[in-house]
């Protein structure tokens, strides 16, 4: 089961602009669907391909790229494994998991210097940058990355082509959906959040419509995940982290502090998490001190909040000590019953959603008068020079007190503000009220 994605627009782009001036590496988490967009894209759009895949190939293979001051010695080695034959600017040559064989990874700018043949490589950025010592990383290299199924996608692979296009042209246009419309829809969206957009979790769902076979699937996954995380940080204190990033999301504070996880001092606890963040198993959002255009510069880096990149594995995390059968999120989120403390659920998918749309990730707390506590603006993005902050609810409630007075505090600075919620669109003044599944269209 091959699932369209949108990524593939991006690889013919490059195939057509570049013209092997550039090997392209296909970068994200682990079961993403890189491997299997790039065979895909070599199987359409060349006379022939080689797949070299490190986590299986001959240990030999790796020895072919120890030298490579003679091109056409390499090739005539290669040919000894991989008899496939190729043409000039018309083959392909795939580098799998490439970060199990730098010198391969370095072999690139030797290859595209020839200019036969166009090269993609595919690796999980985690390893991607351990995997480096000793080694000339090629500037003949381009990266793209890859994220879980955004909630397009997953409805195409249910089958369905046409409705997202509907809620483009309503959102474009500015009008509601009715009622009806948005009941039906989120429906279908809040099986994309237990499912989530992990390619294994999506198919497993298609072919046994069985929630706990679902679920197993994801433990599956973030399994590998916590065994990657302890080949990089034997103490345990990456994988700890992760395994927390719904927990402390639950308990609503504005700022992770990670620091009792990780072992060492504060320069090595920073290096882990830029490890955690490099992996793209999460999405990392950064606070803004003084929020205008620009927002990363005023960015500050030590104070941040963690989200998995797939909300369906945040699901499954969130309850991983227990039984499926216990799982109340399940539950709540299918008979749309999800109250107030599992609003995070949401939160965590705007900011998947976001981040597929091509946004980095931002937020902003500032004082409330007469007050212990503070105004929080979940997410804030920039469209035409100016700030566009978005408040999140899961329930029924429209009041956005948080937003109203970002609103007031940065009005010259402001675009339009935005209230994610299950309901359907309306206006109130300069804030737009969005279903949750248009975030992606802001």
């Amino acid at each position: 089961m091959i699932f369209k994605r949108k990524i593939y627009d991006k690889l013919r782009e490059w195939k057509e602009n570049k013209n092997g001036s550039t090997a392209l590496l296909i970068k994200g988490c682990r079961r993403v669907g890189k491997s299997t967009i790039a065979e895909e894209f070599a199987k359409a759009e060349y006379r022939s391909y080689i797949l070299i895949d490190f986590a299986e190939a001959n240990p030999e293979v790796r020895t072919i790229f120890d030298d490579m001051s003679n091109i056409d010695i390499f090739f005539a080695r290669l040919s000894v494994y991989y008899p496939v034959e190729l043409f000039k600017r018309e083959s392909l040559i795939i580098f799998d998991e490439v970060q199990l064989c730098p010198k391969a990874r370095q072999a690139i700018k030797a290859l595209v210097r020839d200019g036969r043949y166009d090269y993609i490589e595919t690796g999980s950025l985690l390893t991607l940058k351990k995997n480096i010592a000793g080694i000339r990383l090629p500037s003949e290299e381009i990266s793209v990355e890859m994220l879980p199924m955004d909630f397009e996608e997953f409805l195409w692979a249910l089958g369905d082509n046409i409705t997202y296009s509907n809620i483009k042209m309503y959102y474009e246009a500015g009008k509601p959906l009715g009622d009806a419309v948005v009941r039906q829809l989120m429906r279908t969206f809040r099986m994309y959040m237990l499912v989530g957009g992990m390619p294994q979790a999506v198919r497993s769902f298609i072919e046994t419509n069985n929630f706990r076979l679902v679920d197993e699937t994801k433990r599956e996954i973030i399994e590998l995940y916590e065994s990657d995380f302890y080949k990089i940080d034997p103490t345990g204190g990456i994988s700890l982290l992760f395994d927390n990033i719904p927990g402390i999301l639950a308990a609503g504070y504005s700022k992770f502090t990670p620091s009792r996880m990780l072992k060492g001092s504060r320069n090595e606890s920073a290096a882990r998490i830029a490890d955690l963040i490099s992996s793209l198993t999460v999405n990392a959002c950064y606070h803004v001190n003084d929020p205008s255009a620009g927002l990363g510069i005023t960015s500050d880096l030590g104070k941040y909040k963690l989200y998995l990149a797939d909300t369906g594995l945040f699901i499954t995390l969130a309850f991983k000590s227990k039984q499926f059968t216990d799982n109340e999120i399940y539950k709540k989120l299918l008979s749309d019953k999800l109250d107030v403390n599992l609003g995070y659920v949401y939160e965590n998918m705007v900011a998947q959603m976001l981040r597929a749309a091509g946004n980095n990730l931002y937020y902003h707390t500032f004082e409330k008068e007469n007050s212990t506590h503070n105004y929080e603006i979940d997410f804030i993005i920039e469209r035409k020079a100016k700030l566009c902050p978005i408040e999140v609810k899961s329930g029924q409630s429209t009041v956005h007190s948080s937003l109203d007075a970002f609103l007031v505090k940065y009005s010259s600075k402001i675009l339009t503000g935005y209230l994610i919620y299950p309901k359907d669109f309306k206006r109130d003044g300069n804030t737009w009220l969005l279903p949750v599944f248009m975030t992606g269209l802001i």
